[in-house]
C-alpha cells in the first residue's frame, strides 16, 4: 500500500478550491488537490463575479485573463431581487463597479492555468471514498482515494478542507452538520442552442430586468453566452406563482426546456439541444462548525443559498482569500494564536448576511400575483431608489462593504481601495499584492520598516488615506491605521495579532514526518508547489 502525504487536502476543484490551492502554493504549501469529475464540467453555472472578487483576483494578477474571456456586458452594475434599477456600486470607490459577465468554466479555466503554472496539477476522476482522524488532538486526516482505475490512494494530510459544494463528502464524512431551511421551490438552470431565437431573448448582456420575463405560467431569465458562430443561451426557468414542491433528484428532460421556452417566449423560440441541465431549489444552510480538528470547510461545503446574483461563486473565492494565508501560517507553525480560528469568525457572518439577502430577494423577485407581496416589491422599489438605500444594497451585493470585527477605526476591518499610488514604479496598490505579501504602507512621511510584512513609502492623491500609514492583511483588508511615520503600541498589537516571520523561499511549510503511516506502508511526499516571486526573507503570511 502507498500513502501519499502532503500537507493539504483539497477536496473539489470549482472556483473555492482552486483559488485556495493558489494561495497555498504561492507560499511553499504542499498540495493535493481532486475532484471527481474526470474533466472540467465545461457549463456556465455562475455567469459572473462582483466588484470585490475582482478585486481579489486584481490583487494575485488574475484579473486581467479573466477580462480578456469575459462576455461582453452593456453597463450592467448588479441588481437586488431582479429590480429595474442600477446599483451604484461606483459610490465605494472600486475599479470594478460592473464586476465582471463570466461563465464560471472560464473562471476555472483561468484558475486552473495558473496552477499549471505553479507546477500543481488537479487530480481529476478521484473520490473521497473514506477519512478519519489520527495522531493527538486530531493531528492529521487520513483520507482515502478512488481512482478512475478502480485502485485506491491513502493521503495523510495535516489539513483537509471540503471545498466540494453543496453536498460536500467531507462535510459529511467529518460529521459536521448542515441546519438551515430546506428547499420550497425547484427550478431549472441550463445552457441551451437555439435553432430560431426570438426578439424577446437579449443577444447582448445587460441588466437582470431586461433579460426576465413572465408568461405562459412561467418565470424566466435567459442571457447570451456571447460564443461566436452559435445561438448558445444560459436559461433559468420555473414555475410562476406559489411555490412548488422540490424535486431536485428529477433529471431534466429536454421536452421540459422546450416547453418553457415556448410558454415564455413563443413557439418561434426553436431549441436545438440542451447542453447540459441541472434542478436547484430556494433551500438556505450553513454547516454547524467550517472545522473539526484537521477538517475545513469553504465555498458551498460550508453554506448555501438561491443563486440569484451569482454570490455563491463569490463568497467561495473570497473564502478561499481569508484562509489560504492563515491555514499556510498554521502549517508552519509560526501563526499568532487564534489566527487560523479568526477564518470561521469572519466569513461566517458574511455567508449569514449573503443568505438573509437572498432570502429577501427571493420574495421581490418572483412575489405572487395577487398577494401583498406585488406591493411590497413596488414599496421596495422606490425605496431601493433613493442614494442612501441604494448604495447600502450596493455594498451588500457586491461585498464592498464587509468589514471584519477587527479594533481600530474606519478604514480598519474593511477593504483597503486600490489606490493609485506615487512611487518610482508609479503603481498601484493592487499591484504590490500578487505575491500575497502584507504591507505596510506609509503614504507621506516615511516611518521604519516592520518585521512580517513590507513596507512601502508612496504618496496618494487620495485624501482620506494622504499622510496614513497602513497595515494591510494578505487578503487586501486593513488590519490598522495610523498617521504616516507614527509606530505606537497599537501597531504593535496588531502586528502580534496578524502577523508571523516566515521565510517563503526556506520550505518553512515542512516539518518533517507530520502525517501517520500504517505498518510498512510506502510513503512519498507530494509535489511541492514553487513558490512565485519570493520577494523578501520575512513576509506576512
Amino acid at each position: 500500500m502507498e500513502i501519499l502525504e502532503t500537507d493539504v487536502l483539497i477536496v473539489g476543484a470549482g472556483p473555492t478550491g482552486l483559488m485556495l490551492a493558489i494561495e497555498l502554493g504561492m507560499r511553499g504549501v504542499q498540495i493535493e488537490i481532486i475532484d471527481r469529475a474526470p474533466q472540467p464540467h465545461g457549463q456556465s453555472r455562475g455567469g459572473g463575479i462582483s466588484a470585490r472578487t475582482c478585486e481579489v483576483l486584481d490583487m494575485r494578477g488574475l484579473y486581467a485573463p479573466m477580462e480578456a474571456r469575459a462576455l461582453p456586458r452593456e453597463g450592467a452594475t448588479g441588481h437586488f431581487g431582479g429590480l429595474p434599477l442600477d446599483l451604484d456600486v461606483a459610490a465605494w470607490a472600486t475599479r470594478h463597479p460592473g464586476g465582471m459577465a463570466i461563465p464560471q468554466d472560464r473562471v476555472e479555466a483561468v484558475l486552473a492555468e495558473r496552477l499549471d503554472e505553479m507546477g500543481v496539477r488537479v487530480r481529476r476522476g478521484a473520490e473521497l471514498v473514506a477519512l478519519s482522524v489520527q495522531g493527538p488532538e486530531g493531528a492529521a486526516g487520513v483520507a482515502t482515494i478512488g481512482d478512475p482505475d478502480g485502485t485506491t490512494t491513502t493521503v495523510a494530510a495535516r489539513f483537509v478542507v471540503g471545498a466540494d459544494g453543496a453536498h460536500s463528502r467531507v462535510r459529511s464524512l467529518a460529521g459536521i452538520d448542515f441546519p438551515g431551511h430546506p428547499a420550497t421551490m425547484s427550478a431549472v438552470s441550463a445552457d441551451v442552442e437555439l435553432d430560431v431565437v426570438p426578439d424577446t431573448i437579449p443577444r447582448t448582456i445587460g441588466h437582470i430586468a431586461g433579460h426576465t420575463r413572465i408568461a405562459g405560467g412561467y418565470w424566466m431569465m435567459a442571457n447570451s453566452l456571447m460564443e461566436p458562430g452559435a445561438d448558445a443561451f444560459r436559461v433559468v426557468f420555473g414555475i410562476a406563482g406559489p411555490a412548488v414542491e422540490p424535486e431536485r433528484d428529477r433529471a431534466v428532460d429536454p421536452e421540459e426546456v422546450r416547453v418553457a421556452l415556448a410558454a415564455v417566449h413563443g413557439p418561434d423560440a426553436r431549441l436545438r439541444r440542451v447542453r447540459w441541465a441541472t434542478r436547484f431549489g430556494d433551500a438556505t444552510r450553513i454547516a454547524a462548525t467550517y472545522r473539526r480538528g484537521p477538517v475545513l470547510l469553504a465555498g458551498d461545503a460550508a453554506h448555501i443559498h438561491p443563486p440569484l446574483g451569482g454570490q455563491g461563486l463569490n463568497l467561495g473565492v473570497q473564502d478561499a482569500m481569508n484562509l489560504g494565508w492563515k491555514l499556510a501560517a498554521e502549517l508552519t507553525r509560526a501563526a499568532p494564536e487564534g489566527l487560523l480560528a479568526s477564518y470561521e469568525a469572519e466569513r461566517r457572518p458574511v455567508a449569514e448576511s449573503v443568505i438573509r439577502s437572498v432570502r429577501a430577494q427571493r420574495l421581490i423577485m418572483s412575489p405572487t400575483p395577487g398577494t401583498d407581496a406585488v406591493d411590497m416589491r413596488e414599496l421596495f422599489a422606490r425605496i431601493a431608489a433613493l442614494p442612501e438605500a441604494n448604495r447600502y444594497l450596493a455594498g451588500m451585493v457586491s461585498g464592498l462593504d464587509i468589514r471584519y470585527p477587527i479594533e481600530g477605526p474606519p478604514p480598519v476591518g474593511s477593504r483597503m481601495p486600490d489606490l493609485d499610488l506615487r512611487t518610482p514604479d508609479h503603481t498601484r496598490v493592487s499591484d504590490l499584492q500578487h505575491d500575497g505579501a502584507a504591507l505596510l504602507l506609509d503614504l507621506g512621511v516615511a516611518g521604519d520598516a516592520v518585521p512580517g510584512a513590507r513596507h512601502v513609502v508612496a504618496t496618494t492623491e487620495d485624501p482620506q488615506f494622504t499622510g496614513r500609514r497602513l497595515l494591510v492583511r494578505p487578503d487586501g483588508y486593513v488590519a490598522w491605521a495610523g498617521p504616516s511615520g507614527s509606530h505606537p503600541r497599537t501597531l504593535d498589537d496588531a502586528l502580534a495579532t496578524w502577523c508571523a516571520a516566515h521565510t517563503l523561499a526556506s520550505g518553512n511549510g515542512r516539518h518533517g514526518d507530520r502525517c501517520p503511516s500504517r505498518g510498512q506502508a510506502r510513503v512519498r511526499r507530494a509535489s511541492r508547489s514553487p513558490t512565485r516571486e519570493p520577494v523578501r526573507s520575512t513576509e506576512f503570511l
